[in-house]
């Protein structure tokens, strides 16, 4: 089926153009270079800074104040005294940081052939080759979950060949050595935002060589005449939780390092690919193989708008699962604006957590793509966001419950941040929870999971029980101060009352607790409060221009910035369920307005959500032609990491989700087959795609009609899956049932 292999002629010349590995907590970019070789190198817990809580003791008291001023239409004012009186203190956060490179200088003649640099996705190891003085070298390399630390292994074919230098080089304070045959790091994070560093940290890297000589000399290992070197590496923080810096980090390498050293390559290499496979081998996609699958990755880049490379769009979907592998395992951070690659001190937007699309839009992929324990981490940083969060909305809004803004960083700080105009947003926590029981409904809603996302669910919903406020003259219940995220409105403000966006999330999150409590048999009290809060929430409306309204007056034909990459008041169609062409025909045709309106062309990820947008439209068209544009060299760089620019991950995962939305969508009593199929992927399959309900799907079609389907129902299902207009099954018995083995068109 799918080739499972980024490829290229050439090392890599930019960040960019490297190849990334990544086991959960450390992250490689692997440069592939001949005369030098480097691997840009990061830890999940290194951040700037340390424990802190940024909450505003100033915040409560002018709240009131700040509302008063919006519902006066006086928000430039508002705007201002939110930024002089409820932002946080510090009203910035912190930022994830590189750890260091380390780069190995080779005794090579320049002149060299026979080069090709790849990875394997489906293996999740890099390789270079070539062949310099007469003698092929060989170097892979890959990030162990299974034992903790990333592998280099280089061999050649002649004896005694391999002789090169070993330095590791870090922009952060600290001491680097080189002893025996280790090179070692101890180090300090740096403070920012006037938050001191509190961490320590380590890096350690053990060479071991078959035959030659090593020797230490000053900050460097050089390595002479051996037959083959495995080099370990591994870092560690001494960061425990957000609350907690007192780990060990020398202890904690060396415990890896040393179980890692007792086992030869070869077992390590079979444990590294049995832990990848057992998440990689679930799903697989075919949408055809031409030969330009064949040409090197960036390549294909250049040219998938000529369409006749259906092979990369499958690709970039698998491209997309191996980075949440490689980024987001249960036990570690959840993946950040990079995933866990940045190689700056002061990465864009402190690569931290952006939680007005950015979060959310990183966890878009992990369930339909059978991949559900990587959105594990996401669920235990939104416990701890709970803990935070409960301080900032007692002392920000004298509230219950729990609340996050449209930013968080390692330390789950969750004050309003960055200034009035982005920071002033309260549904960040909302919109986690509406995204954590969209991964309970793909499960099938186990009580394990439900229970366990309860309290969160509670606290969100709590939070704006106290907080929500009637709207002037209306019944309405709405919040305020809010924004559409980062959209200035044509009153010179962002500063609103009762955004759509909110709306719809208040909607999903109160539908979630109360379904919750019911299914827990809990809480009916706070159930029946919800309910009727959410009767009050304002329901979408429809413009002047036909199209969704993105705020509770029809601004949206006035904007500053028509074309502007947040489509925030389209939440209700995708990733939300609330909007659909079936069952809500006129607010479908309003959000295809609002589509049209702001155009397809946005940033990396502005464009992953067009894709899955136009998807549930039912415009498979239109999506592919969006997608045409995210497969372009304006918009994924040669690795086939999104550009933004710069390099965010979201993008990546947002359309990788797009695609299968294309093919697959589901809701809780539906599912439905080829929903947006392309002319331009007449025939193909999908094996192990998840559907809501509990369900996991192999199907294939030819001449754009199903031609074999297979379901496997972790439970009874009672909903329906069709394909068009022809329903292929009412109900689904526990286990796997084969529903079609002959043509049934769309």
């Amino acid at each position: 089926m799918t080739d499972h292999l980024l490829w290229y002629p050439s090392p890599a010349g930019e960040w960019t153009d490297a190849l990334p590995l990544g086991n959960g907590r450390l992250g490689a970019m692997v440069f592939g270079g001949v005369t030098r070789d480097e691997f840009q190198l990061n830890e999940d817990t290194l951040w700037s800074g340390g424990p802190y809580r940024p909450t505003n003791p100033e915040a409560l008291d002018h709240l009131e104040a700040v509302r008063e001023l919006i519902f006066a239409g006086r928000f430039r004012e508002a705007q201002d005294l939110a930024n002089a009186h409820l932002m946080g203190r510090p009203y910035l956060q912190t930022s994830y940081q590189p750890a260091g490179r380390l780069l190995l200088d080779f005794d090579h003649e320049t002149l060299f052939s026979h080069y090709r640099r790849s990875l394997e996705l489906d293996r999740a190891v890099t390789t270079t080759r070539y062949t310099a003085d007469g003698v092929a070298y060989r170097r892979e390399a890959f990030a162990s979950a299974a034992d903790g630390v990333l592998v280099i292994r280089i061999t050649a074919d002649r004896p005694g060949t391999v002789s090169f230098a070993a330095e590791f080089a870090s922009e952060q304070p600290g001491v680097a050595r080189a002893a025996g045959h280790a090179l070692s790091f101890d180090g300090r994070n740096r403070g920012e935002i006037g938050i001191p560093g509190a961490l320590r940290w380590a890096f350690e890297a053990r060479v071991l060589a078959e035959g030659g000589a090593i020797e230490a000399r000053d900050e460097r290992l050089s390595v002479a005449g051996a037959d083959s070197v495995t080099i370990l590496i591994d870092i560690a923080t001494s960061f425990r939780r957000f609350d907690d810096v007192s780990g060990e980090p020398q202890a904690d390498i060396a415990a890896r390092l040393d179980a890692a050293a007792a086992r030869p390559y070869e077992a390590l290499l079979a444990d590294h690919l049995a832990a990848h496979r057992a998440l990689y081998d679930r799903f697989d996609i075919d949408l055809g193989r031409p030969p330009a699958a064949d040409r090197p990755t960036g390549e294909r880049i250049s040219n998938f708008a000529r369409g006749d490379d259906p092979a990369l769009a499958a690709l970039y979907v698998q491209y997309g699962r191996y980075l949440a592998i490689a980024s987001s395992r249960p036990g570690n951070q959840p993946a950040n604006l990079q995933g866990i690659w940045n190689k700056e001190i002061r990465p864009p937007w402190g690569s931290k957590y952006t939680s007005n699309i950015n979060l959310q839009m990183n966890y878009w992929l992990p369930d339909p793509a059978n991949l559900a324990e990587c959105v594990e981490p996401l669920i235990a940083m939104a416990e701890e966001l709970a803990v935070t969060g409960a301080e900032t909305a007692r002392t920000h809004y004298g509230a219950r419950g729990w609340v996050l803004h449209h930013n968080t960083d390692l330390w789950r700080a969750t004050a309003p941040v960055d200034g009035a105009q982005w920071g002033v947003w309260p549904t960040g926590g909302a919109w986690l929870c509406a995204q954590l029981w969209d991964h309970a409904r793909f499960a099938g809603f186990p009580e394990a999971l439900v229970a366990r996302l309860y309290p969160l669910l509670a606290g969100a919903s709590r939070f704006f029980l106290d907080t929500l406020v009637p709207l002037p003259g209306t019944d309405l219940m709405v919040t305020a101060p809010s924004v559409s995220p980062e959209n200035v409105h044509p009153h010179g403000s962002t500063l609103c009352a009762g955004p759509a966006m909110d709306s719809q999330l208040l909607r999903d999150l109160f539908d979630a607790t109360i379904a919750a409590a019911r299914r827990l048999g809990r809480d009916a009290d706070l159930a029946d409060e919800l309910a009727a809060l959410r009767a009050r929430l304002p329901t979408d409306r429809i413009g002047r221009q036909g199209q969704l309204q993105e705020w509770i007056e029809d601004w949206d034909a006035d904007v500053p910035e028509i074309h502007h990459r947040h489509v925030s008041h389209l939440y209700g169609l995708y990733p939300s369920l609330q909007i659909d062409p079936a069952h809500t025909p006129g607010l479908a045709a309003a959000a295809r307005r609002s589509l049209e309106i702001r155009g397809d062309d946005a940033t990396g990820w502005g464009i992953g959500w067009r894709i899955n947008l136009w998807a549930r439209l039912g415009d498979g068209e239109h999506a592919y032609e969006v997608l045409r544009r995210l497969l372009h060299p304006e918009r994924s760089y040669r690795n086939l990491f999104d550009a933004h620019p710069p390099f965010q991950i979201d993008g990546n995962f947002g359309g990788a989700a797009g695609i299968i939305e294309m093919l697959v969508q589901s809701d809780e009593g539906q599912v439905r087959l080829l929903p947006a199929l392309p002319r331009a992927w007449p025939s193909g399959s999908v094996r192990g795609v998840r559907a809501r309900g509990g369900l996991t799907l192999d199907f294939s079609w030819e001449g754009h009609a199903i031609t074999a389907l297979s379901v496997t129902a972790s439970q009874s299902y009672s909903g329906t899956l069709r394909c068009g207009e022809t329903v292929l099954a009412k109900g689904l018995a526990s286990g796997k049932s084969v529903l079609v083995t002959t043509r049934v068109p769309r």
